[in-house]
């Protein structure tokens, strides 16, 4: 298969600079090695233990930690390109990897407020040894169906069924946002999975190889020196509603395996389809990281903005997996084709990360 880094994708001198950074090369080269040839395979069973050990050794599991706890304080552009590479080698792995690799940004800020603090646990998450499970976005849902917090002595008891946990049996410890009703606060803790936290295969249509399932949380004590912050809970959903209108980082490693994919494809016509969409991708992957570094920059970006770079990228993603899977015709609908694989995981894109404002404007899209 051509290589999926093309010209024509990534073109913008920030992005292919990162290329020379050596946890990019390595990420790149062991996901050419290993993930991708076994992409299907991982999406019929699951990521295995030794793949987080790979990454691990790469690196990658506190790739944003400070140098002091061996990691390799990786600005944004190395970041991104990272989540690019893994998300178009195998997307299942990118999405236990991207549970995890957040919580690194967030444990290494409250070191840093917090220098002379002891916690065991932060710094073995910090050190690369511990994969970190996510289960925040139930907040969302707050006050029909959510995560509940509440107040005990040392700490607190939190209870409930986070949707979705991916990398469940690889991740010792869980990244949880649970809601205090009375207060409406968001308390974001560490919780070690242990007999309390019990959990459910969901047995998906897609990322199917990403072990997600539903956990339970039967009060379960969380205790104060585990709590990284607690926030009012309008504050929490202002900035999450502002992140989950973005187009991501997956979102182009994808888009560029099917563009390389289309590109290597017998039908001239397949290859004309890459060749016009490539610019099409290329533009929406520059102007969404724009966005999201000048609203992080402390820009007031409409949120309108922001979603009409998201809906344009599941769109895109949706209509190139299509393309291949007709320039394969028959060969298309076979589950031993990456086709299959692209086009389920495109659907996961529409459906990740999805807000009220996200789904108003999907469908909004459609019904124009």
């Amino acid at each position: 298969m051509p290589p999926v880094t093309t010209p024509a994708l990534f073109g913008a001198a920030a992005v292919d600079a990162t290329d020379d950074h050596p946890l990019v090369a390595a990420t790149r080269e062991y996901a050419e090695r290993v993930l991708r040839p076994r992409a299907l395979e991982t999406d019929a069973t699951e990521v295995g233990s030794e793949v987080i050990d790979d990454l691990r050794r790469l690196g990658l599991l506190n790739h944003l930690a400070p140098r002091a706890y061996g990691g390799a304080e990786a600005d944004r552009p190395v970041d991104r390109r990272i989540h690019e590479i893994l998300a178009g080698a195998c997307f299942n792995t990118w999405l236990v990897w991207a549970q995890h690799a957040p919580s690194i940004a967030r444990l290494s800020l409250w070191r840093d407020q917090n220098p002379d603090a002891e916690h065991p646990l932060v710094d073995a998450v910090l050190r690369g040894e511990l994969l970190v499970g996510a289960g925040i976005s139930d907040v969302r849902r707050f006050p029909d169906r959510y995560l509940s917090a509440r107040r005990a002595p040392g700490g607190w008891v939190f209870n409930g069924t986070v949707s979705w946990v991916s990398g469940w049996g690889l991740n010792s410890v869980l990244l949880i946002a649970a809601v205090d009703a009375a207060t409406e606060e968001v308390v974001l803790a560490l919780v070690p999975v242990e007999e309390r936290t019990t959990a459910s295969p969901l047995h998906l249509g897609a990322v199917a190889g990403s072990r997600t399932e539903r956990v339970d949380l039967a009060s379960v004590t969380v205790r104060d020196e585990n709590v990284l912050e607690v926030v009012p809970l309008e504050r929490w959903r202002a900035k999450d509603v502002a992140a989950a209108a973005d187009a991501r980082s997956h979102h182009f490693g994808l888009a560029a395996t099917v563009l390389a994919e289309l590109a290597a494809e017998a039908h001239p016509l397949a290859r004309e389809v890459a060749s016009v969409w490539a610019p099409r991708i290329a533009d929406i992957r520059e102007r969404a990281y724009d966005l999201i570094d000048r609203a992080d920059g402390g820009e007031s970006i409409p949120l309108t903005d922001r979603l009409e770079l998201k809906v344009a990228s599941g769109h895109a993603l949706t209509s190139l997996t299509q393309a291949l899977v007709i320039a394969r015709s028959g060969r298309g609908l076979a589950g031993t084709s990456t086709a299959q694989l692209h086009a389920r995981s495109a659907l996961f894109v529409l459906v990740q990360g999805q807000t009220d404002a996200v789904r108003e404007a999907q469908l909004r899209a459609f019904a124009a």
